[in-house]
């Protein structure tokens, strides 16, 4: 199955090609470790986000990292993947066919991936992935942090995970999570994978240190299949 956009033609990963992720996602091509970039869509309600996001692109391809993400010219996920373009570095976008409704797709990524679902565009992205970083956003940047920090607890994988607490955003998740720890819903080692860094600054500097991990995801369970 194909899709134009843009006058190029796209083939569209499908829940099927997962069990063979290695015939969609051509790592061996890249020249540099990509750090995986959850984020809004939107640009919130303050101007230090976006430029936050912005920012985060640049100090990516700077210190010789590129992006994967959801592939959308709009919002957070469109200013960081104006930065890494910008700073030099490869950007990979995944996105699913049927969000190309409401959301554009980036002209200028290294490379973009079609799916048929967001089970699909998520696997992919941790494929691609050597770190996951989340920056301010919606349900579904919470929804993804939150999966991607369930399977390194379940042992589906070991990558670094930070989350990027820019202006104090996720304080109050933060704290809910202590409390879920203590509360005796999840371990607090499995809490304290999941990093949190105040600055763009420190993040970069952990990832200089971590990011050559480079696991690879149970894809066939981050689908859903037994």
């Amino acid at each position: 199955m194909q899709m134009k956009i843009n006058n190029h033609h796209y083939d569209v990963i499908t829940s099927q090609d997962i069990s063979h992720i290695e015939r969609a996602v051509d790592k061996a091509s890249l020249t540099m470790p990509l750090v995986a970039v959850y984020c809004g869509s939107r640009l919130g309600g303050s101007e230090i986000y976006e430029q936050a996001a912005r920012d985060l692109g640049y100090a990516l391809a700077e210190n010789g990292m590129g992006l994967v993400y959801g592939g959308a010219s709009i919002g957070l996920m469109g200013a960081v993947a104006d930065g890494v373009i910008k700073g030099g570095a490869q950007a990979v976008g995944v996105i699913p066919t049927f969000m190309l409704k409401h959301e554009i797709a980036h002209q200028d990524l290294t490379r973009l991936h079609l799916t048929d679902t967001m089970h699909t565009r998520k696997t992919v992205m941790a494929e691609y992935a050597d770190a996951f970083i989340t920056l301010p956003g919606g349900l579904g940047t919470l929804e993804e942090i939150m999966e991607i920090a369930t399977w390194r607890q379940l042992y589906q994988h070991e990558k670094p995970m930070i989350i990027l607490n820019i202006n104090g955003f996720y304080d109050r998740l933060i704290d809910h999570l202590q409390y879920t720890a203590e509360q005796g819903f999840m371990k607090q080692q499995d809490l304290d994978r999941l990093v949190v860094c105040n600055t763009i600054a420190e993040a970069i500097e952990l990832l200089q240190v971590i990011v050559e991990i480079d696991d690879a995801v149970d894809t066939v369970k981050m689908a859903g299949n037994s």
